[in-house]
């Protein structure tokens, strides 16, 4: 199965949560479609954990058999297996890049990467899931600084996490260590996601 392309905006709306940290995506506290006001029905145990596990998958823009593979990588660690879980996700280097600053969006931090505009560490990664580790450092490929896209996000950034710093001069962060439970995003319950992927 692969990766979801289809309208954000909808599928936010869907499950009651904005994808993008924005908050544009859900200015309707209803599912979208024709019946979206009168659809209230109730969700059984089963539905609760599933729509949880589907509000983080398509937050960080996985697939199944990705998210699957980084849950299972999660369990086999020491500690919490749904805080390491969310600790993984938040590593990802598409998401570091994202939480500097350097991209609008997750999907628009992903699509950077992918075209091989950042370094770690001084090396070209073009990888999406590569793992950031404590002490790496993200910077611009010297052909990318011009890119408008970057330039835009990095001036309209308003808010960047105490587990990574930015040296403006340079453009380039440092992922300084692994996110704490609240600094990760407090709308997921990931106890419900530990608990449809323990059935």
């Amino acid at each position: 199965m692969s990766r979801y392309t289809g309208p954000r905006h909808k599928l936010a709306r869907r499950l009651g949560i904005s994808l993008d940290g924005t908050g544009k995506d859900i200015k309707r506290n209803f599912p979208p479609g024709q019946h979206g006001h009168n659809n209230r029905r109730k969700l059984s145990e089963y539905g609760i954990q599933l729509q949880e596990k589907q509000k983080l998958r398509h937050m960080f823009g996985l697939n199944e058999k990705q998210f699957r593979r980084t849950f299972d990588n999660a369990s086999k660690m020491a500690g919490v297996v749904g805080e390491n879980f969310m600790k993984l996700l938040e590593s990802r280097l598409d998401n570091v890049v994202y939480r500097m600053g350097f991209a609008p969006t997750r999907p628009a931090a992903r699509q950077l990467v992918n075209h091989g505009h950042f370094l770690v560490n001084g090396k070209k990664v073009n990888i999406p899931s590569y793992r950031v580790q404590p002490g790496d450092v993200i910077s611009i490929r010297e052909k990318s600084r011009g890119l408008q896209l970057i330039k835009d996000a990095l001036e309209s950034r308003t808010f960047l996490p105490n587990y990574v710093t930015f040296n403006d001069a340079a453009a380039e962060g440092t992922f300084t260590r692994l996110p704490d439970r609240e600094e990760m995003p407090a709308e997921i319950n990931e106890v419900l996601i530990v608990e449809f992927y323990s059935r």
